[in-house]
């Protein structure tokens, strides 16, 4: 009887773990249904993670930008995680921890996470712009329809013309001219009162110096092929984007907090207002 029983004993255990192995091995389906995003460059993918007792565990990574998808995880942490983050990742990372460029990000409630950029990137409800039409690094006031400069002249002395949030680490501005369709970047920057990355080595601008300490641009020479530099700028359009960093896209980011259609008949040196962009906050929901 007694052997019987410890027999007994012995299956009765091995289906307890066996039991307890399959729960830690099943998975459940996690589903993301995302509005504004766009496709990166060729060598960064997104990347989801959730946050488990403190710590990221990756959901897997992603290149296409039409949703809803579906990622298989593990049910046990799916049911622990408390926050999803998103994030922009280098195509074939090594690194086993998110990047500093995340995108999105929110708490679950239940079984949903309602995600947005505003926490992770920044937010640009209260954003507003000025610029004027300038070409200072001619030096020699000609074609002064042809430089765009987000500056205020309002006063008569140069002031800082933009009002935007400073960024989270992974991010950076970047302002643009759209001419003919084409979109011409003025240089990236993260000071709204301050040189911009490009203000010494621009191969746009004029030979005589770099400019304002403000982000913005002169169009005088080395113009890409379709355009012709100088050029006028009066009927472009003009806008702030908000670009991933590293970032190896051509393209303006999917952010575009501000933007102005430089009027027709604008005069050189006039301060001018941007307006609110197309887009300057992404949204979402994950399920599980």
């Amino acid at each position: 009887m007694m052997k019987k029983t410890f027999i007994l004993l012995l299956v009765l255990t091995s289906f307890v773990f066996s039991c307890s192995d399959d729960d830690d091995n099943t998975s459940n389906t996690l589903t993301l249904n995302l509005q504004g995003l766009e496709a990166l460059g060729d060598d960064f993918v997104y990347e989801g993670w959730i946050i488990v007792n403190g710590a990221p565990i990756s959901t897997g990574v992603f290149s296409s930008v039409t949703f809803p998808q579906e990622f298989t995880v593990s049910a046990k942490d799916l049911q622990l995680a408390t926050t999803f983050v998103l994030s922009i990742e280098p195509k074939n990372d090594t690194d086993p921890a998110p990047s500093n460029t995340k995108i999105l990000a929110g708490d679950f409630a239940l079984n949903q996470a309602i995600i947005n950029s505003k926490a992770v990137v920044g937010d640009f409800s209260e954003s507003s712009g000025k610029y004027i039409l300038a070409t200072p690094t001619n030096g020699n006031n000609t074609n002064e329809f042809s430089g765009v400069w987000f500056l205020d002249l309002s006063s008569g002395s140069p002031a800082t013309g933009l009002d935007l949030p400073e960024l989270n680490s992974g991010w950076k501005y970047e302002g643009w001219v759209v001419m003919n369709g084409q979109p011409i970047s003025t240089g990236t920057f993260s000071s709204v009162s301050g040189f911009d990355d490009n203000a010494t080595t621009s191969t746009f601008k004029g030979s005589i110096n770099d400019g304002p300490p403000f982000p913005g641009e002169d169009y005088i020479q080395n113009a890409p092929t379709g355009l012709t530099f100088p050029t006028d700028l009066r009927g472009a359009v003009t806008v702030i984007s908000v670009e991933p960093y590293p970032d190896n896209s051509s393209a303006p980011f999917a952010f575009k907090p501000l933007m102005a259609n430089i009027p027709t008949n604008a005069a050189d040196h006039a301060t001018l207002s941007l307006t609110v962009g197309p887009l300057s906050e992404l949204t979402g929901t994950v399920s599980r």
